[in-house]
């Protein structure tokens, strides 16, 4: 990190047994977050296809979704019917979407349209229990899609999976999200949680006749980002069509669509996060 990172201590994860979350965590040997202090940034669709891309590399993968107020991991893996299983222990077995470990919020509501009206030491509860009470198994990796913003739920995850878990960082390319993004780097800053690098997303449009990449915003927030904090920009995801319409229909866009310029974009960011040696 660069001198505009002014270091912080990391808070305590509180009363949560550490012996439980040790041999939980003990067991996964990569933890990405991905955040972003700036909503609509598509951090979903790119935790969604980072975990996917990365399970079709061969690893094994597990996707937890701590958006507790908009889980839309459910519906963009077409499994909101799904409802988790019990083991013997009282463990929850993540629902499985191929080779995919995936656990949400969105599976535990009554319906989609519920809404979770829960203050912060309810929503670290639950997160807590995402770690502790969820039979995760032996994982390569484990990929976080966190709501935007430094609240309870990024601050909750950061501090339970501590400073050998990695950060994700999702801007789109305008200047106006750089700003709101910027607070996402200074708290990893903060809890010194290593920040693996940054991701452009909406970085143009990829046309889907011809391939050829349009810019239609203002460019470079993620360079400058990468820059200004001294951190590795992983690289820029154009925007395509189909990535809105996979969305929708519960299929991950790296799955169906890998020779496309978008997909060709995700398989470089999967290689080079592949290409890290485990955070522990």
């Amino acid at each position: 990190m660069s001198e505009e990172c002014q270091k912080g201590g990391n808070p305590s994860a509180g009363g949560l047994d550490a012996i439980i979350v040790h041999n939980r965590l003990s067991k996964i040997k990569n933890k990405l977050v991905v955040m972003s202090g700036k909503g609509g940034v598509g951090k979903s669709t790119v935790a969604v296809n980072l975990a996917m891309g990365l399970a079709m590399e061969g690893y094994s993968v597990g996707l937890l979704d701590i958006d507790l107020h908009g889980p839309s991991v459910p519906k963009m893996l077409k499994l909101e019917d799904e409802v988790p299983v019990a083991t013997s222990e009282q463990l929850m077995i993540p629902v499985s979407f191929g080779g995919l470990k995936v656990m949400s919020v969105g599976f535990l509501l009554r319906d989609t349209d519920e809404a979770v009206v829960w203050r912060g030491p309810v929503k670290m509860g639950v997160i807590k229990q995402f770690i502790t009470d969820v039979e995760w198994g032996e994982l390569d990796y484990l990929i976080v899609d966190a709501p935007p913003g430094t609240g309870d739920e990024p601050l909750t995850i950061c501090q339970l999976l501590g400073n050998e878990a990695g950060a994700v960082i999702v801007t789109s390319p305008q200047q106006v999200a750089a700003v709101d993004v910027s607070k996402s780097l200074n708290f990893c800053c903060q809890l010194e949680m290593p920040v693996a690098g940054i991701i452009e997303n909406m970085s143009g449009f990829a046309c889907p006749h011809c391939g050829e990449i349009t810019p239609i915003f203002s460019a470079g927030a993620g360079e400058q980002l990468a820059e200004k904090y001294g951190v590795e920009l992983l690289g820029r995801i154009p925007i395509d069509p189909v990535i809105c319409q996979d969305g929708d229909a519960g299929t991950p866009f790296v799955h169906h669509h890998a020779k496309t310029a978008t997909g060709r974009a995700f398989a470089e960011i999967v290689q080079k996060i592949a290409g890290r040696e485990p955070a522990v």
